[in-house]
Formats: structure tokens, C-alpha cells, sequence
């Protein structure tokens, strides 16, 4: 496995996806592959979703693998993504009663319209990720959550201690992340933000923050997928649970 990290230059985050969009689906689709998901991100996120007999709305939803396990749970879903090629990956899952392809920051939805909201892994790969939330706050009705995963700060910023490259954790910065694993490979383009610079951005959208968690896996997922050892020790996600 290898990392590269390094400032990124001014093209749209939304058209890096766009144009990895196959290589993604592969990395998320191929059995086994993702153990960060599937061990334990997805799992303790899951914890933090209301079950509801309303909407929910999937901001990011990426190729929709989030949208087949909510939908499993019984969410009527509607996703929403700014890459083309990604929506249709989720409208083919057949999860969503409809996938749009817009910007998360201006989505094409009325006030108070669904339940829930998630944003799982997906606010960072946005360049306007307050405006994101702000419409998530938008679209939710009265006493409705949004709930959202990102990269932790602490694994954005590189700060483990045998990380080849670190950077400043204050500073909020665009990056790539290189990854090649069991002969899959994938550039994430994000934006590293501090954990205050992350909980501001729902403070600023006028969200009560009334649940925070940072998961690990277990000893019986090291056990398993000895690669997860050291994120027994350092912090890979950040999940928040937020009411309107």
C-alpha cells in the first residue's frame, strides 16, 4: 500500500470523481476489498441513523452502496450526487426511488422535505462542503437528523506518527491521496479540515450536534483483517449525528 500526499490544483473535486467513477465502483464492489466499510465505518455509522417511515436523502451517494444497505433497513431513498457517472452506478443499484445528479451546496429540493439526511465519507470530497450542509439543514423537516462521516482530521492531516508526510492540521487545504491495495488503485481528492472547521460547519447551519464518535475496530476485526491493526490506535473516521 502506498501513499502519496500533495496540494492539488483548482479543478473541480466533483470532476475528479467524475472521472473515476469505474475505478471507485470497483474499489467499493469488489468482495472483500473495502474492510474499513465493511468492518467497522459502515456498521457504527448505521448505529447512529434514525429508522423512519418518512424520506431520507443521501447527499453523496456515490455509486450507491450506502442506498442498497439503507434500503435493506427500510429507507425510502432519494440520492443525490454531482458526478453523472456515479448517479447512474446508484440509480442501477435500485435502492433509490430517484438519484439526481446535482451540487450538494444547491440541491433542487423544497424546504423540510425528508426525515433524515446522511452524508456518509462524502463531505470532504466536495469543494463547498458548508454550503452542503447548510442545504442538508434546508431540506430537513422540524426535528429531523443529519448524519455525517468524514475523514477524521487526525488521519487527513497525516498525523500518525509513521505517516511519510504531515502537514498543518489547522490549515484547511485540498489534497490527493493516492492508494494502491491488492492491486486496486485510487486517487482520493479531498479537502482536510480541522475537527473545529468540521463542527463549525454545522454550527453554522444552525444544527445541534447531539452525538460524535470516533469507531476503531474491535480485537475480533484485527483478528480478521490484520491491516486494520493500527487504526486500533489512530483514528481513520469522524461521525456526527446533528437535529434541526
Amino acid at each position: 500500500m502506498s501513499d502519496v500526499l500533495e496540494v492539488m490544483g483548482e479543478r473541480p473535486l466533483a470532476n475528479e470523481w467524475e472521472a473515476q467513477a469505474d475505478a471507485w465502483a470497483r474499489w467499493t464492489r469488489t468482495p472483500g476489498h473495502d474492510h474499513h466499510f465493511s468492518r467497522y465505518n459502515w456498521p457504527s455509522f448505521l448505529q447512529l441513523i434514525p429508522s423512519v417511515e418518512g424520506r431520507t436523502l443521501d447527499v453523496g451517494c456515490g455509486e450507491g452502496r450506502v442506498g442498497v444497505a439503507l434500503h435493506q433497513s427500510g429507507h425510502r431513498l432519494v440520492g443525490v450526487d454531482s458526478a453523472p457517472s456515479l448517479a447512474r452506478l446508484a440509480t442501477q443499484t435500485g435502492a433509490y426511488e430517484r438519484v439526481v445528479v446535482a451540487d450538494a451546496a444547491a440541491m433542487p429540493f423544497t424546504d423540510g422535505v425528508f426525515d433524515v439526511v446522511v452524508a456518509f465519507m462524502s463531505l470532504q470530497d466536495m469543494d463547498d462542503a458548508g454550503g452542503a450542509v447548510r442545504e442538508a439543514a434546508r431540506v430537513l423537516s422540524p426535528g429531523g437528523r443529519f448524519v455525517a462521516a468524514v475523514v477524521h482530521p487526525f488521519a487527513s492531516a497525516h498525523l500518525r506518527r509513521d505517516a511519510v508526510e504531515q502537514r498543518s492540521y489547522f490549515e484547511t487545504q485540498r489534497t490527493l491521496d493516492a492508494v494502491d491495495r491488492d492491486g486496486l488503485s485510487f486517487a482520493f481528492h479531498q479537502m482536510h479540515r480541522s475537527l473545529e472547521s468540521w463542527l463549525g460547519l454545522f454550527f453554522d447551519a444552525g444544527l445541534r450536534i447531539e452525538d460524535l464518535r470516533e469507531p476503531r475496530p474491535t480485537e475480533a476485526d484485527v483478528v480478521a483483517e490484520p491491516r486494520l491493526a493500527k487504526s486500533r490506535n489512530y483514528p481513520p473516521f469522524l461521525h456526527v449525528r446533528c437535529a434541526r
